[in-house]
């Protein structure tokens, strides 16, 4: 999980670039930055999911299951 200094960090370069003052460098920083950050909430968000269950209708609890490709 992303740290709170590093997500912090990210915000103020975040406020940084919407008021124009921020260096290329630190536009780098920020973009890996919101890829870490995408990473980790994707991770956990599909670790949720896995731990979903579904109750049938005969009472039985089901996993989650993906949808195949062409149903989607």
């Amino acid at each position: 999980m992303m740290e709170k200094d590093r997500v912090a960090h990210m915000l103020a370069l975040g406020k940084k670039k919407r008021e124009g003052a921020i260096e290329a460098a630190e536009l780098e920083l920020l973009e890996a930055l919101r890829q870490e950050y995408l990473s980790d909430f994707r991770e956990g968000f599909r670790q949720r999911l896995e731990n979903i269950y579904v109750e049938q209708e005969d009472g039985s609890y089901q996993k989650l299951q993906r949808k195949k490709p062409e149903d989607r």
